[in-house]
């Protein structure tokens, strides 16, 4: 299963104050001078000067210094999105989060986001591994490494899956997307992450169990495709 470090991102529908927004690839960093900053509720908007031009981006609301050279992690990019906080539409944006403390004074504390289809994406940073976790019980229990391996063996059938999340990204096309592992799998073929989609919220260190439905070789279009991934989850700590 291979996963995108820009998470899924994804996506067309209703985000955030956002309205008609839609995905494309990207590198997993960018990197730019910051030539305009705004600040409205949960995001900090930002003009930046890049290598390729002039690109807008949006973070986590933070202290940025006008001036500074900022580097955005986990970069997902937006095309035709609407700001409703800042009343303006922007032809191009992606969101991400500063990486290190370069151009960052301070940042504004973060409420936990709530699951609906109108919010916009709030990415969380992934952890670097996860410790082995002890399997869920009951006959549908399965390792990340074994529905990771078996994608057409699983799908339609219900799973529970018990692990550590590694990541987590939130409102996109009106769901939760959660990453866990459970110290299975490989990292080198990526049997060793799973991809649950969910309507529940979850902190990355949480030890979830997500109860859901195997989907094989999907694709969110803009060459986000997976060949395996659980929808319709239940998390339960």
């Amino acid at each position: 299963m291979k996963t995108a470090t820009a998470l899924v991102a994804l996506v067309c529908g209703l985000l955030a104050g956002a309205a008609g927004a839609a995905p494309s690839p990207e590198p997993t960093r960018v990197s730019g001078q910051v030539l305009e900053v705004q600040t409205a509720g949960d995001y900090t908007y930002l003009r930046l000067k890049t290598a390729a031009g002039e690109t807008w981006a949006a973070v986590p609301a933070s202290t940025v210094s006008i001036g500074a050279t900022v580097t955005i992690g986990d970069p997902m990019t937006m095309h035709d999105f609407e700001s409703r906080t800042l009343k303006r539409r922007f032809d191009r944006i992606v969101f991400g989060t500063i990486d290190g403390p370069a151009g960052m004074v301070a940042a504004a504390p973060m409420a936990a986001p709530t699951p609906t289809a109108a919010a916009a994406p709030k990415a969380a940073p992934a952890a670097p591994a996860a410790a082995s976790v002890t399997k869920a019980e009951g006959p549908d229990a399965k390792t990340v490494a074994e529905v990771a391996t078996q994608p057409a063996a699983l799908a339609g059938k219900t799973v529970v899956v018990r692990g550590t999340v590694v990541k987590f990204n939130g409102g996109i096309m009106g769901k939760n997307f959660v990453h866990l592992r459970d110290g299975t799998g490989s990292e080198a073929d990526g049997s060793n992450d799973l991809l649950v989609l969910t309507l529940d919220q979850a902190r990355v260190g949480d030890v979830v169990s997500a109860t859901g439905t195997v989907r094989a070789n999907v694709s969110f279009g803009s060459g986000y495709s997976y060949s395996v991934l659980v929808e319709g989850a239940a998390l339960r700590k």
